[in-house]
């Protein structure tokens, strides 16, 4: 296949696989961009969660990715399937010459992550990584305290993400809790949260955790604590747990360095609740309108997320988190699982 070309002159036309709990916010964040992308079809093997997907969305059917790729003339595939798919999915849109746009986790083994970019570097197409936390109001601040260096030398950042997800969650699709297709709490439910510790304070040079299952009928964990020690020497830790009593608890991140604390917490990282440092900047002064209400744990990011997916297709701008920097995340998240069940400390990067 040809290697697709700069699209400028049109809609970009997106098609979406995979029409389960993460597909409306998907639909409805491109419904923001329609005046540059359509989506023109969806896909799913479930005939009743395909059925409902036309009817909300007009776009035509396919029951299977390989019927889409034949049938559908659509310039960017996004993967909203379970995790342990991405990877032969991710190639095989690749060989047909269309851009990829994977949900999170990008994969649930190290390998198929690494053979995603592989696969979509060597058709010459776009993979991008959906990690839409990073573009909400409340972390673009915390970056840009980061980046400037307010914080001065970092001592801590912990990070808590207590949810809870009940047994009928996972009943109702046998795909979830399953190593192959999803992994536990970590890698799903939390993944944004250990890509945001890389990403605002990393890289992350080793790694020690724990895992278990403690309330949930499923194979990977339901709770978790993971140890991190980062390059810069400074230590870090993320707690995880999908047991929180009815209703999820919080999602928060708190960084404490020698120059300035920060704590942004809620139920999904979108209150700010300290913001305090030893020189005042003009940032300062957007911390109260930073913070935002949230409808789900999914916050506002992915209409953000899509604008960068769409100027980059236009030859506008870069992707801001492509496959090489989806595997970043992913890294950690199988050394914390290796960690887990060897009990060792495990460094990065990974060695096979």
């Amino acid at each position: 296949m040809p290697t697709p070309s700069v699209i400028r002159d049109r809609k970009l036309r997106v098609a979406l696989v995979g029409c389960g709990r993460i597909a409306k916010t998907h639909f409805a964040a491109m419904a923001q961009h329609a005046e540059r992308v359509e989506l023109v079809a969806v896909c799913d093997t479930n005939a009743a969660a395909l059925e409902a997907a036309v009817a909300s969305t007009k776009a035509a059917g396919f029951a299977s990715l390989t019927e889409l790729l034949a049938g559908s003339d659509a310039d960017l595939i996004v993967l909203a399937t379970p995790s342990g798919l991405h990877s032969q999915q991710a190639a095989q849109v690749a060989q047909a010459g269309r851009h990829v746009l994977s949900e999170k986790p990008m994969a649930t083994k190290w390998d198929e992550g690494v053979a995603m970019v592989k696969a979509c570097r060597d058709a010459g197409v776009k993979l991008f990584v959906v990690k839409q936390n990073r573009l909400n109001a409340t972390l673009q601040l915390v970056k840009r305290a980061v980046d400037q260096g307010r914080f001065g030398k970092m001592a801590l950042v912990t990070v808590n993400v207590f949810w809870t997800r009940p047994q009928s969650y996972y009943d109702e699709a046998p795909w979830r809790g399953r190593w192959d297709m999803d992994g536990g709490a970590f890698m799903n439910q939390a993944s944004h949260y250990v890509d945001m510790v890389d990403w605002l304070v990393g890289p992350v040079d080793n790694v020690h955790a724990y895992t278990g299952t403690l309330g949930r009928n499923i194979e990977a964990e339901d709770t978790g604590v993971m140890s991190l020690r980062l390059r810069s020497g400074a230590l870090a830790s993320v707690n995880v747990t999908m047991l929180t009593h009815k209703q999820n608890f919080e999602g928060s991140i708190t960084l404490l360095g020698e120059r300035g604390t920060v704590r942004v917490g809620g139920v999904a990282v979108n209150k700010i609740d300290h913001w305090q440092f030893d020189a005042p900047h003009a940032d300062d002064a957007l911390v109260q309108e930073a913070s935002y209400g949230v409808a789900s744990v999914y916050g506002p990011g992915h209409p953000l997320y899509y604008d960068n997916v769409i100027k980059t297709l236009r030859g506008e701008a870069n992707a801001q988190v492509d496959g090489y920097e989806g595997l970043r995340s992913l890294e950690v998240l199988i050394a914390a699982y290796r960690s887990a069940r060897d009990g060792v400390r495990v460094g990065l990067p990974l060695v096979f």
